[in-house]
């Protein structure tokens, strides 16, 4: 029974081909439909995940814990995402997308309505919180290897900058809907207005029975390959044959080749991997301290902290779709120019923002619209250029491998790390850190320049 059931998992069976006269129209109806399927859902998989932090102030106020306990427990999920994203990445390369991203969503969202029952515990939190972690991991990499089997090559940087604003909406759009959710909830619960109880379970169960229902929707609508709806690849529809080092790029591949062939010898896709660490120190280092340094050092009020904060994430979205584009019309595929250039501006941005005298809000939100315009362009560039390197069907891990390196060590040391810097060496010491990140990361962009494919690396 049980092999039964795990044998939906597998990559969905080539179906008959349709007549060519329904092939266009078949394929793009579908396209849009995969676009729009894993950009709703990866959207839904930030409702419940950055609901946390929206739940800190609870949790320190009513709770009785420190910043410490409430960092931890934002710990355990970056570190389980990490893994998870690497791991589950190559599970998902022999995987079919429609069931594994949404298993992910479902076990998230169910993650997610257990939590709040055992808040005060940090042992459980941690447990449920790293756990969530893992079932997040199952988001990215589908979507990757979807993407990779819908869009070619040529139109690759432009579609997965698209994809990628699913990042800002979701993680902006958690706010408001929690805020939404709570008003609600009082509406309906008499004199509950002001139960901080109340609201702090809401900020779980809301995006919980969200994520729920959207993994349903995922299930309905997402599909595997091109050829699993009758259709032909996309190499051929498009008539678009990248060398990525197969002969036959639609031979699933084991997870001991995938490993072997693809990533542990694939040089330049451990730079990019590497790069990704001090790109994430950079983004997490000024997003996860924004707040805490406006008000501290820049005598900003809390309100305008939280608006500048809000400023950072939406810039995100044309400087996203900025970068995608650029690398498709100017670089000829090719990621790492445009990364690099993106990383320079960073660091003149972080810059500006470190060196403003406190009062000068506008400036300081100019220059964290820089910093947030910039910053996600190389984000989404780096799983763009791990999918490049490697054969589709080593998407998923490629992409893993790098947010491994990303989440793990990037992640970990702009929420750690910059923290033990700045109660040493003050915030001059951190902006220190967030300089020689940009700097190291321009500096493996540019080692990898000229890279676009596996075969290209190669020589």
């Amino acid at each position: 029974m049980l092999k039964k059931l795990f044998s939906i998992y597998r990559p969905a069976a080539f179906a008959e081909p349709l007549p060519k006269e329904k092939a266009a129209s078949g394929y793009r109806r579908l396209r849009w439909q995969m676009m729009l399927s894993v950009f709703s859902g990866y959207t839904f998989f930030y409702f419940v995940r950055n609901n946390f932090s929206l739940a800190k102030p609870y949790l320190i106020r009513d709770y009785g814990m420190s910043k410490g306990d409430v960092g931890l427990i934002a710990t355990g999920l970056a570190i389980a995402y990490g893994l998870s994203k690497f791991i589950m990445g190559n599970v998902s390369d022999r995987s079919n997308p429609r069931y594994f991203m949404a298993t992910g969503l479902l076990l998230s969202g169910l993650l997610n309505l257990v939590f709040p029952t055992v808040a005060g515990s940090i042992g459980l939190m941690f447990a449920l919180w790293f756990l969530n972690g893992w079932a997040q991991g199952m988001g990215w990499p589908p979507c990757a290897r979807t993407l990779t089997h819908w869009f070619s090559d040529k139109e690759r940087g432009t579609v997965f900058a698209a994809w990628n604003l699913a990042h800002n909406l979701g993680g902006g759009l958690v706010g408001p809907l929690v805020n939404a959710a709570i008003a609600l909830a009082s509406v309906f619960a008499v004199g509950a207005a002001l139960d901080s109880g109340l609201a702090f379970r809401v900020i779980f169960y809301a995006p919980a029975f969200l994520a729920l229902g959207m993994g349903v929707v995922l299930l309905v609508f997402l599909r595997d390959t091109p050829q699993s709806c009758g259709l032909p690849s996309i190499e051929d529809y498009k008539n678009d044959h990248p060398d990525t080092g197969v002969a036959d790029p639609e031979k699933e591949l084991g997870a001991k080749e995938i490993f072997l062939n693809f990533i542990v010898n694939n040089k330049p896709l451990w730079i990019i991997a590497v790069a990704n660490i001090f790109v994430y120190v950079v983004r997490y280092g000024v997003l996860n301290w924004a707040p805490t340094y406006l008000t501290a050092a820049k005598a900003c009020p809390p309100d305008m902290a939280r608006w500048q904060f809000f400023v950072y994430e939406a810039a995100g979205i044309p400087g996203t779709l900025l970068a995608g584009w650029a690398s498709d019309r100017f670089f000829g595929g090719r990621r790492s120019p445009v990364s690099f250039i993106y990383m320079v501006l960073v660091a003149v941005f972080v810059w500006i923002y470190w060196k403003n005298p406190p009062g000068r809000f506008a400036v300081d939100s100019i220059a964290l619209f820089g910093i947030g315009f910039l910053i996600y362009g190389p984000v989404m560039l780096i799983g763009v250029s791990a999918v490049d390197l490697v054969p589709k069907k080593a998407a998923g891990t490629a992409a893993g491998f790098t947010g491994f390196f990303g989440y793990v060590f990037g992640a970990v040391i702009a929420e750690l790390g910059i923290g033990k810097v700045v109660d040493r060496w003050g915030w001059d010491g951190g902006f220190v850190l967030l300089l020689a990140a940009c700097a190291i990361a321009a500096a493996l962009f540019a080692a990898t320049w000229n890279v676009h494919h596996k075969r290209a690396a190669q020589g």
